[in-house]
């Protein structure tokens, strides 16, 4: 039996290894996630030890090398492309200033993204460079035939979220990092939404970057940077320090050369806590397994909806569900809106119940309440929140 299912049947586990469970409804993971106790745990070590001995302890630097074997292997890069940056925001931004552009080079992304996504290659038309704004049809759904009709000689890079942070709907990374490539156009993508949720491969993405804080459970600027050997000397480390410039003896060299691996993007001192939680947080997604993670993300999603549409909400592009051919890019992400119902005023109301889901809203102004449960949350928790929001 995995864990799962344990914790499924019996609730003093789920409490002990998901504290905030004995208090709280806790269905806000596509914004910020609470911490598992592992996490806890290990950064709690790491302040014991730490309030007693050197943080950047000799067994600490060793901890910080396995994480990056551990985040590869949750996205399936080589170690050594990892670097341990976050927010999500900062590895965005290094690709788009660190990359050697020219005028008229045309990136594309889409503009009612995450704005960590967007604002990063919107700043590149002081370069030259042409930012294109992807249009939809339906919003945050994007396929390759809809990309494809945005492409031309002069695109260089693409840069897309794998899941929407409102509609829910995940890419299709695979097919749309393949077909890029085979234009020869580089794949950036940012992998916040779907990383310890569903299945994330970087096989066909050229940069990635992802904070740990929302589904792979760690700590908040605490993540992962990803960026393909072969291109880690095309892209200009933005920052610069003794970290990741070869400085013998923390003497400044004219000649200055970076280390090789996701190294060279780290200019000093690292979140050692964070990056330890993360450690820790990355070990329980892998040891749950991504695949039993999403089955029971989908599951959990299905009982929202069938317990509250009902009652009068609807599905922030409901399409997704209706349309056979985008249904399988479903994912945790249930926003729902309601005809009648004030939903700042039941999102206050949620909380004062301790029910913590996210209050939203799209560029349009329609409110939304948005539920995002993780797999350690159970059938009875849906139910108590229907019950509070009928």
């Amino acid at each position: 039996m995995g864990l799962i299912e344990d914790i499924k049947n019996d609730e003093a586990l789920r409490n002990e290894l998901f504290p905030v469970t004995a208090e709280t409804v806790y269905m806000s993971h596509a914004g910020v996630t609470s911490l598992p106790k592992a996490a806890g745990d290990a950064m709690r070590e790491f302040i014991y030890t730490g309030e007693r001995d050197n943080q950047e302890s000799d067994a600490c630097l060793e901890l910080v090398e396995d994480t990056r074997t551990v985040a590869a292997e949750l996205i399936g890069s080589q170690a050594n492309e990892i670097a341990l940056l976050g927010p999500t925001s900062l590895g965005l931004s290094l690709v788009a200033n660190g990359l050697q552009w020219e005028p008229g080079d045309e990136v594309v992304s889409y503009f009612d993204d995450y704005p960590a996504n967007v604002y990063p290659w919107m700043a590149l038309e002081s370069k030259g460079v042409k930012y294109v704004e992807l249009k939809t049809e339906y919003p945050g759904v994007i396929t390759w035939d809809l990309l494809e009709k945005v492409l031309t000689a002069k695109t260089r890079l693409v840069s897309l979220a794998s899941c929407h942070f409102l509609g829910g709907f995940r890419i299709d990374v695979d097919t749309i990092g393949q077909r890029l490539h085979e234009r020869g156009i580089l794949f950036c993508v940012d992998g916040i939404q779907t990383i310890g949720a569903f299945p994330t491969s970087v096989e066909h993405v050229d940069f990635l970057s992802a904070d740990s804080h929302k589904w792979m459970l760690g700590p908040a600027a605490a993540g992962i940077f990803y960026v393909r050997k072969s291109l880690q000397k095309d892209l200009k480390p933005m920052l610069r320090g003794a970290y990741n410039v070869v400085t013998p003896e923390f003497i400044a060299q004219e000649d200055q050369r970076f280390y090789v691996g996701g190294r060279r993007f780290e200019p000093g001192m690292q979140n050692l806590p964070g990056i330890i939680g993360m450690r820790a947080s990355l070990k329980l997604i892998l040891d749950v397994g991504v695949d039993a993670i999403s089955a029971r993300l989908l599951e959990l999603r299905k009982r929202i909806l069938g317990s509250l549409k009902p009652h009068g909400y609807e599905l922030y592009v409901s399409e997704v569900d209706d349309n056979p051919e985008l249904a399988p890019w479903r994912s945790a992400i249930v926003t729902l809106t309601h005809p009648t119902k004030d939903l700042r005023a039941l999102y206050e109301e949620l909380k004062a119940k301790k029910i913590l889901v996210s209050n939203r809203q799209n560029r349009e102004g329609t409110k939304f309440i948005r539920l995002s449960p993780h797999f350690y949350n159970t059938e009875e928790e849906i139910d108590r929140v229907a019950e509070a929001m009928r």
